[in-house]
């Protein structure tokens, strides 16, 4: 395998393993899930050095790498909902967000082209809250109780973000989509 395509091959592997960490919840290996979550995790890191450090991105890694990522994030909250450590109504916060950004992403594809999908800062946020309240309920399972109040501080605290950047994502690229209806055509 030439190295180059290293990155990709993570990024697969990561879409590859999403699926399996619900299942390893619902069986009840809560380390097992634990332990695949952190190396789904040094496996984002590791692809995204590859690719930075030797030039090795590609078209097909920059739009698999945010698939494998919310994937990876979908199947851990789904998994976590499976066994009553998340609320469902967080779990349908949480998809409907991503489903809509997919859905204006589409659109937006549609409308104008190709699709510009670099996170806000607000986004970024979303996600590092999402990870960490991820890991917290996996800890939690795995070895050692979390203090609830930190739980249902994250739990909180990932809602207001989802909500808030999906509420960003929304108008922001619905402006983006007004302006260019409104040019005039060349």
């Amino acid at each position: 395998m030439n190295l180059r395509h290293l990155p990709n091959t993570l990024t697969g592997l990561r879409l590859v393993l999403a699926p399996v960490l619900p299942a390893l919840l619902w069986a009840g290996h809560y380390r097992a899930a634990l332990w695949l979550a952190l190396v789904a995790g040094l496996s984002d890191a590791l692809d995204g050095l590859l690719a930075k450090r030797f030039g090795w991105q590609s078209r097909l890694g920059s739009l698999l790498d945010p698939v494998a990522d919310k994937l990876m994030l979908g199947c851990a909250f789904f998994g976590l909902w499976l066994v009553q450590a998340l609320p469902t109504w967080l779990l349908g916060l949480v998809l409907a967000r991503d489903l809509a950004i997919l859905a204006g992403a589409l659109a937006w594809w549609k409308l104008a082209g190709p699709y510009d999908g670099r996170p806000t800062w607000l986004g970024k946020a979303t996600t590092v809250a999402q990870i960490g309240l991820v890991l917290a309920c996996l800890v939690d399972l795995a070895w050692a109780e979390v203090p609830l109040r930190w739980r249902i501080e994250g739990i909180w605290a990932v809602a207001l973000l989802t909500f808030l950047s999906g509420v960003d994502y929304v108008v922001r690229y619905g402006v983006k989509a007004w302006q260019h209806t409104r040019k005039p055509a060349a």
